[in-house]
């Protein structure tokens, strides 16, 4: 396939929170792959609607109407995670409106790319969610499989399990962990690419349980409490943040 209108829709992990441009701007797996897209295809353009901290029901409420109406060709479509991290999360109903959307983006004719999400089983507190996750990522192979999206298995790949990829808030990944993904997806649409599993990484040393343990509190103190303080404010990372490419332009 030659796309030629691409539109990334979601939250933080669409948007590239935590793969820096020089300029300070973000790029992340979405515009990685775009620029691969783009080298493969004349006229080749892209929007990224994505804005951090998005739940799942602004992205399909918001977002999805919108790059529908840019009439794109392929679209991406990351949501549910920051659903996931909040209790008493309604997975069968997420899912019922992940359904929803997918269908009206093929009946809309474009093709579409879901992610699972990573395994953050070696992240304290944020580990707990576990088992939801897991849920939901079945729910999304099934919609995948029954409208005949396409899917990039975040969930297989253990390098994502290193947390080299990641920033030190264990929930937005750095440039490496960004790159793989975006190696992944093209994998996934049948792009000729590198491979995302190389190079491999190195093994970590083993820290000491002190270690660990004031490594996990420095964590929480830095990171998880002022997550948590939002939520009890009712306040987001993405409520002054608008959409980085808010209409179909080329890759400069």
């Amino acid at each position: 396939m030659a796309w030629k209108r691409y539109v990334a829709i979601g939250d933080s992990f669409s948007e590239g929170l935590g793969d820096p441009y020089p300029d300070g701007g973000w790029r992340g797996w979405a515009d990685r792959t775009a620029e691969a897209l783009a080298a493969r295809s004349d006229g080749f353009s892209y929007a990224n609607l994505a804005i951090r901290g998005r739940l799942l029901d602004p992205i399909i409420d918001d977002q999805l109407p919108a790059a529908l109406d840019m009439r794109p060709d392929l679209v991406s479509m990351s949501g549910g995670g920051n659903d996931m991290l909040r209790p008493g999360a309604d997975v069968d109903g997420l899912a019922g409106r992940l359904d929803e959307a997918v269908a009206r983006m093929r009946a809309a004719g474009a093709d579409v790319v879901l992610f699972t999400s990573a395994d953050p089983v070696l992240v304290p507190v944020i580990r707990l969610t576990r088992g939801r996750l897991q849920v939901f990522n079945d729910h999304l192979r099934l919609i995948a499989a029954k409208h005949g999206a396409y899917v990039v298995e975040q969930w297989q790949m253990e390098v994502l399990r290193d947390f080299r990829l990641w920033l030190p808030d264990r929930l937005h990944m750095g440039p490496e962990g960004h790159r793989r993904v975006s190696l992944a997806m093209l994998e996934a649409l049948g792009v000729p690419a590198d491979d995302w599993h190389e190079p491999e990484l190195e093994p970590l040393p083993e820290l000491s349980r002190g270690a660990r343990r004031l490594w996990n509190a420095r964590w929480a103190r830095g990171y998880f409490a002022p997550w948590i303080g939002r939520r009890l404010t009712g306040r987001s990372s993405g409520d002054t943040v608008t959409a980085k490419r808010p209409t179909l332009t080329p890759i400069a």
